[in-house]
């Protein structure tokens, strides 16, 4: 039997998803659509020295902790009939906006052809419209900034 030739992954292979329920408690998963530029994080650790005179000379590291922060690029979506933006970039506006629990989103990211890569997290919103000129997409660069842990999960397509 042959082996398959490998192919390079696309960067366009992440699904991010927003719990949009009430409680946030994952029961209400909707797709982030217009993804035109996504930027995994992975984990940023804060390295202290510790060094001690037990080690022969060589220096020593720990890992005390460690943030994690996701950006994003997104075309606006909207529905001109209604008049309404897609509920997913609404929610990450809003919270952009306020304080508190509500300035979070609860979100997960993973691979959409179901390889095993898929984050879970919480995090504060920033968000900046990019602007342009007149023949430019209406886009938003969002920020993640992460707050607690950065779950490993199981890709829930797989």
């Amino acid at each position: 039997m042959s082996t398959p030739t490998p192919e390079v992954a696309l960067a366009r292979r992440w699904t991010l998803q927003l719990d949009l329920s009430a409680a946030q408690d994952g029961s209400d998963w909707q797709t982030v659509f217009g993804i035109a530029e996504f930027t995994p994080p992975a984990p940023d650790p804060n390295i202290e020295d510790s060094s001690d005179y037990e080690s022969g000379g060589w220096n020593g590291k720990t890992k005390t902790a460690q943030e994690w922060e996701l950006a994003v690029t997104l075309n606006r979506k909207i529905n001109d009939q209604v008049k309404v933006f897609h509920a997913t970039h609404e929610y990450l506006r809003r919270a952009a906006w306020l304080f508190g629990s509500g300035s979070k989103a609860h979100l997960r990211w993973f691979d959409r052809q179901g390889m095993p890569e898929a984050y879970e997290g919480r995090g504060v919103v920033q968000w900046e419209a990019s602007g342009g000129e007149h023949t430019a997409l209406d886009q938003v660069e969002v920020t993640i900034h992460g707050d607690g842990e950065l779950l490993l999960i199981d890709n829930p397509i797989a």
